[in-house]
């Protein structure tokens, strides 16, 4: 499937979806994979249909991470540092909300996409991690900086703004 010059969202999902099957079934070489991918986290909405196929779906891609990928996701730069930070947020607060209903499996899937962003921002440029966790840190620990309003229109209550604290913290370890 080629790639829209600027994919939609939506788009985006869908194209990931067809590149990660396509891999998986070792049509599509990983240095083609991550020619594409590169190609497709150049724009927001593009990075964000990547990232909620690649993080929150089956395909082992985001488990054993190419060095390819790994490399192009890395020269992308604060973009995908960006989305992965918030996609940790997200996803930490949320494992928190399924464990209070009592809803293991999406607790679990939740927690799964929570290793999975910490693990790629291990492998992403180091300094732009530091700042950008530095920032929503801030916000959930302390109320204060640029994440406020993140965390705000997400409605994350006093439990999931610690737990999300914790998930920063364990990036680091």
């Amino acid at each position: 499937m080629d790639l829209p010059a600027a994919p939609s969202f939506p788009q985006a999902m869908e194209i990931t979806a067809q590149w990660l099957g396509l891999w998986e079934n070792g049509e599509l070489s990983e240095e083609v994979l991550a020619d594409r991918i590169a190609e497709l986290v150049a724009s927001r909405d593009g990075a964000r249909g990547f990232f909620v196929v690649s993080l929150a779906g089956d395909c082992p891609l985001m488990d054993r991470l190419p060095e390819s990928v790994a490399l192009q996701l890395r020269v992308a730069g604060e973009g995908v540092v960006d989305l992965t930070v918030r996609n940790l947020a997200m996803s930490t607060a949320m494992a928190v909300q399924h464990a209070r209903s009592a809803d293991a499996d999406q607790q679990a899937s939740s927690e799964r996409v929570t290793a999975r962003c910490r693990d790629l921002l291990r492998l992403l440029e180091p300094d732009a991690v530091k700042q950008r966790l530095e920032t929503l840190l801030q916000a959930a620990r302390d109320g204060q900086g640029n994440d406020v309003a993140f965390l705000e229109r997400w409605g994350y209550d006093e439990e999931q703004k610690q737990a999300i604290s914790r998930s920063i913290e364990s990036v680091a370890e």
